[in-house]
């Protein structure tokens, strides 16, 4: 199993930062019905998953009922994160060949469910464009109090944007010093020409002076920019 920095060493620095990337969750959710929200990047390796791992453990100690799904059909990494099978999964459900109580996985995390991949479809973004997938999220929607879905990076395939279609709110992940600009720039206006709602952007694998990977966080509203003045003492 990879090392999910929030359950192993919960008063790290890291662990912090994720607390504060909930926090910023949260806040942006006081107005909005942000339920499902999925995670992508611009290209593979920028952290994504163990992002979205971290950020189930982090929302499931606050004694939300969390659900990680393993939308990546091309590429299921999220089992290998928690040491989880992933011999059935979302394919299997969609299929009609297992229901989601003998698909969901638990977790040491009080609170975390974890639904993998399944088996590797022909053509995942039929797969995740079809009327079953729609139905089957809409359907356990109100079953739980968060829904992250982990994504293929949008910069490759369009997978994350048929996903977006069906969530509540994107996160867009960064990787510090691994994506070209251009390419970050041409994935996030991806999002937006589908109207997605970006909730925030992380930017992942930041080392701080001190040698130390550091999370960091962005969150904008398009509905509502807040300015902050600040008084200078005299």
């Amino acid at each position: 199993m990879e090392k999910v920095i929030t359950l192993e060493n919960p008063q790290s620095n890291i662990s912090e930062a994720y607390r504060s990337i909930r926090t910023g969750i949260e806040f942006s959710n006081l107005d909005k019905n942000l339920k499902i929200i999925c995670v992508t990047s611009s290209k593979q390796d920028e952290g994504k998953t163990t992002v979205i791992s971290n950020l189930g453990v982090s929302f499931a100690k606050l004694d939300k009922k969390v659900l990680l799904i393993d939308g990546d059909l091309r590429n299921p990494s999220i089992n290998r994160i928690f040491g989880l099978k992933n011999s059935q999964g979302l394919m299997d459900i969609l299929l009609g060949t297992k229901d989601i109580n003998q698909c969901i996985k638990l977790t040491k995390q009080e609170n975390l469910y974890i639904l993998t991949g399944g088996i590797i479809p022909p053509d995942p973004s039929e797969v995740l464009s079809s009327k079953k997938m729609g139905e089957f999220l809409e359907g356990i929607r109100d079953k739980y109090d968060y829904i992250f879905i982990d994504t293929p990076p949008i910069g490759i395939v369009s997978d994350a944007s048929i996903v977006s279609s069906y969530s509540d709110g994107v996160i867009f992940v960064v990787g510090a010093n691994e994506v070209d600009a251009t390419l970050a720039k041409m994935a996030k206006e991806r999002l937006e020409a589908i109207n997605a709602n970006i909730i925030g952007v992380i930017l992942n694998k930041y080392k701080t002076n001190i040698n130390s990977e550091y999370y960091s966080y962005y969150y904008r509203s398009d509905n509502e920019k807040v300015k902050k003045k600040k008084k200078r003492k005299k």
